[in-house]
């Protein structure tokens, strides 16, 4: 899986990000060991002390844990992953609903494009 970034948002954000929808899509798996710091850094192409610190965010957030002469390992409380998961894709409705408030749809007209797309998709 690629790391991409953009260069309108802090580099570190985005690690945080990149490697949240890498455990919830189960590319790191629950109770996995994570590469090196600097094997990640090389990985992303990045400093070392920015991927440092988006893991240890994301032990702040409890989605990883170190140990200490083993590195760091992806929690294995499945619950955890599954509301982070949850949590994400409410944030992610928020996002889509206010752009497209802003556009001037109403509520009712989002669900329909919702249900179309996803009708369009299924047909594919």
């Amino acid at each position: 899986m690629p790391w991409d970034f953009v260069n309108d948002r802090s580099i570190y954000i985005q690690l945080v990000e990149q490697i949240q929808n890498r455990i919830a899509t189960g590319y790191y798996a629950p109770g996995s060991r994570l590469a090196s710091v600097r094997e990640l850094a090389a990985e992303a192409e990045v400093n070392p002390n920015t991927m440092q610190r988006a893991l240890a965010q994301l032990e702040q957030m409890g989605l990883v844990h170190s140990q200490r002469t083993s590195g760091r390992f992806v929690t294995d409380d499945e619950g955890r992953i599954a509301q982070m998961k949850r949590d994400t894709a409410k944030n992610t409705i928020r996002v889509f609903l206010d752009q497209m408030n802003h556009l001037g749809f109403e509520d009712e007209e989002i669900i329909n494009l919702i249900r179309e797309e996803q009708e369009g998709l299924k047909n594919e």
